[in-house]
């Protein structure tokens, strides 16, 4: 009896926090969320709408245009209000050699760092004009949303779906499977994922557009013994 109430209080606690969704394995049989009829139908509209990404001043997006590691940070500080999270408020400054105080992304920067959404490079280098292929992007977006622990196997099985899922590092490949999982990734014409290529803004489009279709229909909390971690 007492286990069994020790179950129960434990899934009630569970079902009162948000963004924790405990795992099975069959689990990954479940439908993606349906889409939202309340959002813009395109993509671009959406993270507009929403004022995650903006028009360049011409009025133009260029959906093909790369993104940028400070465009990147941006993005997701926006997203998933990075500056709201503990981490984000210390008032101690990291040293970024190439991203000084003046730059437009600075304090973007400084919040992507100091919650550890994103790394520099050696030497205190940020390289915010690097542009990020998708496999970064991806695990990156996928790091700050929340990455389920799907045992090995579960990783494998997602990926396995997928022609060129080998091309993914290996260092990516969990958050790569949390990423497809939600229906983050853009696939190309043949189920792709191209996860080498560069991540354009209509990429991210994608992404942020299919974010907001989670948000408006969150993940289910499930009974078993995998779930997601929480920043």
């Amino acid at each position: 009896m007492g286990q069994f109430l020790s179950t129960v209080s434990l899934l009630v606690l569970l079902q009162g926090l948000p963004g924790i969704v405990l795992w099975t394995p069959e689990a990954i049989a479940q439908s993606p969320a349906q889409p939202d009829s309340t959002l813009p139908a395109d993509p671009i509209q959406r993270v507009l709408a929403a004022r995650l990404m903006t028009n360049y001043p011409d009025g133009q997006f260029y959906p093909e245009r790369l993104v940028s590691r400070a465009e990147l940070a941006s993005i997701l500080v926006k997203a998933f209000e990075l500056n709201k999270r503990v981490a984000a408020t210390r008032e101690n400054l990291i040293a970024v050699q190439d991203v000084p105080p003046s730059f437009w992304a600075f304090n973007d920067i400084q919040i992507v760092l100091k919650t550890g959404i994103m790394r520099g490079y050696r030497d205190n280098m940020f390289f915010p004009n690097q542009r990020v292929s998708r496999a970064e992007a991806l695990a990156i977006f996928a790091q700050a949303y929340g990455v389920f622990q799907f045992p090995d196997e579960t990783v494998t099985r997602i990926l396995a779906d997928y022609p060129d899922a080998a091309q993914i590092p290996d260092w990516a490949k969990k958050s790569m499977a949390t990423a497809l999982y939600e229906g983050f990734v853009k696939l190309d014409d043949r189920g792709n994922i191209n996860p080498l290529n560069p991540m354009t803004r209509g990429d991210m489009a994608y992404t942020l557009s299919k974010f907001l279709e989670r948000q408006k229909t969150p993940a289910p909390v499930l009974e078993g013994e995998y779930f997601r971690s929480i920043r």
